[in-house]
């Protein structure tokens, strides 16, 4: 499945959260995380399908975090996603183990494919 939308500038706080859950994260996946991630604004609401879960719990946060691998320009990523996020159903963070915008040279409203 390809979803294909436009790169958007973000919230501000994801390094503060991905630093909490990078050691769950790497167990799992074996990825090592940059501290950020990439906002991408869709086309249309998109919810995630074959998941996991990283459980509030597990990292001592507040929500549950819903994780589901992807690929975006070839790279592969992760679409995550807090319960109950600020962010509308059409807007997705892709986090990876470099800095997305800066390899790509990614600008806000630069169109994107991701590779579910």
């Amino acid at each position: 499945m390809e979803l294909k939308g436009k790169v958007k500038k973000g919230v501000g706080d994801a390094s503060f959260w991905v630093k909490k859950i990078e050691d769950i994260f790497y167990k799992k996946t074996n990825m090592k995380l940059f501290y950020g991630t990439l906002n991408i604004e869709l086309e249309k609401p998109y919810e995630l399908k074959n998941y996991w879960t990283i459980k509030k719990e597990e990292y001592g946060g507040t929500k549950d975090v819903y994780v589901q691998e992807c690929k975006i320009l070839d790279k592969k990523a992760y679409v995550v996603r807090a319960e109950k996020t600020v962010h509308k159903s059409n807007i997705i963070e892709i986090i990876s183990d470099i800095k997305l915008r800066e390899k790509f040279n990614l600008e806000d409203n630069c169109l994107v494919q991701i590779e579910i």
